[in-house]
């Protein structure tokens, strides 16, 4: 399994992609910022020059049923935060 699970495609990483050249990604929760890095350079042909990085916690859900409640709990994440050098993009659209 790679490093980069999925891109992040929501409303506000899209505006902040526009104005700051920041690109999202969910990444493998036991990777490091060289390993994303060589992924992302190989990957998409770019030049990366900085990463941030944040884990997020599970979180506890219940919800109402017929039956009673239902308790159950949401993944934890790994989340990274690309910025590129200027001139270069990432456009996920490309092989859809």
């Amino acid at each position: 399994m790679g490093i980069i699970i999925k891109p992040l495609v929501t409303e506000k990483m899209t505006s902040i992609t526009d104005k700051l050249n920041r690109f999202g990604f969910i990444v493998s929760p036991d990777s490091n910022k060289y390993q994303i890095k060589s992924e992302i350079e190989s990957l998409y042909k770019v030049k990366v020059i900085r990463i941030n990085t944040m884990k997020y916690a599970g979180k506890n859900k219940s919800r109402y049923t017929k039956k009673g409640i239902t308790k159950g709990r949401t993944n934890a994440f790994k989340k990274a935060i690309v910025v590129l050098r200027e001139g270069d993009t990432i456009d996920f659209y490309s092989n859809i």
